[in-house]
């Protein structure tokens, strides 16, 4: 499988940013347990795909590409 990087600079640092804060939301219990850990594990989730620049997601819409 060929895991090219396919988001863009500023892609990737909303992607960081948003999760850093789904993170908070969920870990300060500004929601109920189960919106908590759902809010959290997106967090990570984008986090992973801020940091390394890949995402399947875009894969799946046949190479979709934030990058230039």
């Amino acid at each position: 499988m060929n895991l090219k990087q396919n988001e863009g600079a500023m892609d990737r640092i909303i992607r960081v940013i948003v999760g850093l804060l789904l993170i908070g939301i969920g870990w300060l219990g500004l929601a109920n347990n189960a919106l908590g850990i759902s809010l959290e594990t997106l967090g990570v989730i984008l986090i992973i795909t801020g940091v390394t620049g890949i995402c399947m997601i875009y894969k799946l819409f046949g190479n979709f590409s934030t990058k230039k």
